[in-house]
């Protein structure tokens, strides 16, 4: 399975010039479809043994195929994008080692599970998006939560490593290693298909403007947002989030929530309710309420935005942006060093669930050295 990260894959080479001064082709024009935040149930595997979690794994794809297949049936032939749930297939770790959550909850990118999501996005003839831990043979022992995005021909066209993460490893803890094998392109990749341009945002990345900037100036313009968040009636940070990123990328963003999360002790409605698809203006085109729903689908017209970011005004955001005010301060202010799971010599280390937390004591401790956070007054 190979990522496209190319985002010059269609040519304009004989291009005619249309009234908004862009060139246009009938190769090249996107046609208006419409995209499903898919809200379905995640079934835990925590509690689970190593054999019964995969069985459980492929259990919960057949069954995810089977909404979507009666979804497109309901919702028409025009379903052409479909979102599923962060770790969509197992639930998150709850304890357990690196180790064990290698050999129990993470996916091979060759593997039997990948296999069987590429099989729905082909039976069904959408585009694809996932969120799940996958594993990677440069990194062994090591995993990564990764969003992915399988076309209607089963080829994996997005391949995309969550970057900010509380409690996992991630690319910036293996930074120069990670650099090596896959570039700034593998970091931040976006990919150009017959529906427009697409990168994914992993969860809580939503809240970080930062991420959703720098796949924009590679140029995004429709995020895959697949999430487990706290549902609830009122606005939530990551709801908030959500239309933010969209009006300050002038992009899309079809984000999908877990509709329920069974098999552990969290109580299950929990992560509800929530998904949507917001357009480059910040507005909900279509949201879900709680429980296993097709309710956010919504006509995406890639053509309409692609006049809108050529329109000059105020709300041009994109264009009136000034990168290098910004580069001096992030470049010169370090909260989290990289590079953390690599040894004095490059070698790779597996780090301790208890890490994490130590790693971000010492980031806050950090930022109250430099005078950034402050202790209250006694």
């Amino acid at each position: 399975m190979s990522t496209d990260t190319n985002l010059n894959r269609n040519s304009n080479t004989g291009a005619s010039i249309t009234p908004s001064g862009h060139p246009e082709t009938a190769a090249t024009r996107v046609p208006v479809y419409r995209a499903l935040a898919l809200q379905t149930r995640t079934i835990a595997v925590n509690q689970l043994t190593v054999a019964a979690a995969r069985a459980q794994m492929l259990a919960t794809t057949e069954r995810m195929g089977r909404q979507i297949r009666a979804a497109k049936g309901f919702v028409g032939q025009d379903l052409k994008l479909v979102v599923l749930p962060e770790y969509c297939l197992t639930g998150f770790p709850m304890g357990e080692s690196i180790p064990e959550w290698v050999a129990k909850g993470c996916l091979a990118p060759d593997g039997a599970e990948y296999t069987a999501l590429a099989t729905v996005a082909q039976q069904n003839g959408v585009w694809l998006a996932a969120n799940n831990y996958e594993t990677d043979a440069h990194f062994p022992g090591l995993y990564f939560q990764a969003s992915t995005l399988f076309g209607p021909s089963g080829d994996c066209a997005l391949r995309y490593r969550r970057l900010v993460s509380l409690y996992a490893p991630t690319p910036h803890d293996v930074w120069s290693a990670y650099l090596d094998h896959y570039g700034l392109e593998g970091v931040f990749p976006v990919a150009d298909t017959p529906l427009g341009r697409m990168a994914a945002i992993a969860s809580e990345e939503i809240l970080y403007p930062e991420i959703a900037r720098a796949l924009a100036l590679r140029g995004a313009e429709l995020f895959l947002h697949s999430t487990s968040e706290v549902g609830s009636p009122q606005l939530t940070p990551k709801d908030v989030a959500k239309r933010a990123r969209a009006f300050e990328s002038m992009a899309y963003v079809v984000s999908a929530n877990s509709g329920g999360l069974e098999g552990c002790d969290i109580p299950a409605e929990s992560t509800d309710g929530m998904s949507k698809v917001v357009d480059w203006e910040g507005r909900v085109l279509a949201e879900a309420g709680f429980g296993e729903s097709m309710v956010a689908h919504a006509e995406i017209d890639i053509e309409s935005l692609r006049r809108w970011r050529l329109r000059p005004g105020m709300s041009n955001i994109l264009s009136r942006q000034r990168t290098e005010l910004f580069a001096p301060v992030y470049g010169g202010r370090s909260v989290h060093a990289p590079g953390s799971l690599l040894d004095a010599n490059g070698e790779l280390r597996i780090p301790t669930r208890a890490e994490f937390a130590q790693r971000q004591r010492e980031a806050i401790a950090g930022l109250v050295t430099a005078g950034i956070y402050k202790h209250p007054a006694q």
